[in-house]
């Protein structure tokens, strides 16, 4: 069978393609991880542990970055590392996440090595660098997996043929879907959290608001202590600035905040099922809290018209309505399943495309795409 080559860098993107390297693994196919970023840090919890659970399969870890490396020095180690382990393993698709720099490493390395690549979750919007990194993996790539037909659509207007993309919806709900053998309890014993009422704040740095990222997260944070509300604090991603949100966060009252520097995913899907609001500007909050009928409190231009959803509220810095009015409001309102980015069911679409020789045809010498005017 073919080989099948995961690129990994964070805790998030492995949520997101597990269920499909596991469908894979159990249909046959050769399963191969590179592993870097963020799953090689101590201060992130070392989550490459969580690739090591996946049986069966094989991976390579490479360290890409040492702490304050800059996203370039970052994109060119990467770059390094990935190029010679496709070149010893020979893979028959490259599976890209995305849009953080190992991600775009991985599919320059393959549009220059003319390998078969396929891009997970493009056409879609953001606010920040990450849609640039996203765009480009999407026009670099031989295929795409995304979320929703506006994402389709979007990547049409690119210039992608469209027999070129494939709509699966987002991979990391077949999770959230799945009955868990866990409990909250077991999730609340494990982290040591200490309440059973609590909200969740995850919140990234964006780079292009490196000037003001010190007063945001200080604001935020005031906001949040005033609540008088639990939180569970999940460490930010390791990007320019992450520095300055751990120092803000680190002066909340450890009494009403625990910081988690990262979660295994099936946990994090029962915290997120049981929490009363999920607060920042993680994509779990426009796309994953939606879904599971969670309200949640998108803050800032990160996740800048990604969803639509009526469980999430969108909060600008330059809004006069108080943040901590709003959480009190919102705290544990309920909602429907919205299901704008997906079933719960993709890795059973992906492995019946994979299936198929329509997307093995595919030539991996892209032209542009233009719609006949007619």
């Amino acid at each position: 069978m073919k080989k099948l080559l995961f690129i990994t860098g964070t805790r998030a993107d492995f949520g997101k393609i597990e269920p499909l390297a596991s469908i894979a693994k159990n249909n046959g196919y050769h399963i191969y991880f590179f592993v870097t970023g963020m799953h090689l840090l101590e201060k992130y919890g070392l989550t490459s542990i969580e690739v090591a659970r996946v049986r069966g399969a094989k991976r390579e870890e490479f360290i890409n970055q040492m702490e304050g490396d800059s996203l370039e020095k970052i994109l060119a180690k990467t770059i390094m590392g990935f190029s010679d382990y496709v070149k010893k393993i020979k893979p028959d698709m490259v599976l890209i996440h995305g849009d953080r720099v190992e991600a775009l490493s991985a599919a320059l390395v393959c549009a220059s090595q003319n390998v078969r690549s396929t891009h997970i979750e493009g056409g879609e919007v953001s606010g920040t660098i990450d849609e640039v990194y996203r765009h480009c993996n999407s026009k670099l790539c031989t295929s795409h997996f995304v979320s929703s037909q506006s994402a389709k659509n979007r990547l049409v207007r690119m210039g992608e043929h469209p027999d070129r993309v494939f709509i699966i919806g987002s991979p990391e709900l077949d999770t959230h879907k799945t009955k868990k053998p866990i409990n909250l309890m077991d999730v609340l014993k494990y982290y040591e959290i200490p309440w059973e009422n609590f909200g969740i704040f995850i919140f990234h740095s964006v780079t292009s608001e490196i000037q003001e990222l010190k007063k945001q997260t200080s604001n935020i944070c005031g906001a949040l202590k005033k609540t008088n509300k639990n939180f569970v604090i999940i460490a930010p991603n390791n990007d320019p600035g992450s520095d300055l949100i751990f120092k803000e966060i680190g002066k909340l009252p450890k009494e009403r905040f625990k910081i988690i520097p990262s979660m295994r995913f099936n946990y994090f899907s029962v915290l997120l099922k049981n929490a009363k609001l999920l607060v920042g500007n993680s994509s779990a909050g426009v796309r994953e809290a939606p879904f599971l009928g969670v309200p949640s409190i998108n803050i800032g231009s990160r996740q800048k018209n990604r969803s639509f959803s009526r469980s999430v509220t969108n909060y600008s810095y330059q809004n006069n309505a108080s943040l901590e009015e709003i959480i009190k409001k919102k705290w544990a309102t309920k909602h429907g399943s919205d299901k704008s980015f997906g079933s719960g069911n993709s890795s059973e679409k992906f492995i019946k495309i994979l299936g198929q020789n329509k997307i093995w045809s595919l030539k991996t010498q892209k032209t542009f795409f233009e719609k006949s005017k007619n």
